[in-house]
């Protein structure tokens, strides 16, 4: 459960910092959208990993890391739907490593239900007569 905690908490890291973002003046921009999907998402994949024990919630924990650092990475390389950013200031920084974490978090919790998944498949069925 600690895993799913931090899991959760570098989720509504990077939503709240997307919100502070978005509030800053990227509403004004093309991607400005996109922040308000990523606040809404980063907080209900942090209810769902911390209330629903299943494999789905830990899939959106690292897709959503990886999804949003992939789209910081494009914009400050190539450039994002014409937004071209940088890699400087606090809040790219607790940004980008929130999202590390909910890839690495996402990862092993996928990892352990994986290892947990083919001892249940083993075990001998019972039917009731």
């Amino acid at each position: 459960m600690r895993l799913r905690v931090v899991g959760a908490a570098a989720l509504l890291v990077s939503a709240g910092v997307h919100l502070y973002l978005w509030f800053d003046g990227v509403r004004h921009q093309t991607v400005g959208p996109m922040f308000l999907v990523n606040v809404v998402a980063g907080i209900v994949i942090a209810t769902l990993l911390l209330r629903w024990d299943h494999w789905v919630p830990a899939f959106l924990t690292a897709g959503f890391g990886a999804a949003t650092l992939g789209a910081f990475v494009i914009a400050s390389t190539v450039g994002l739907l014409g937004v071209h950013t940088v890699w400087s200031g606090g809040s790219v920084w607790a940004a980008a490593i929130s999202e590390v974490v909910c890839i690495v978090v996402g990862g092993v919790l996928l990892l352990r239900r994986r290892s947990v998944t083919p001892q249940l498949a083993s075990r001998p069925r019972t039917h009731a007569s």
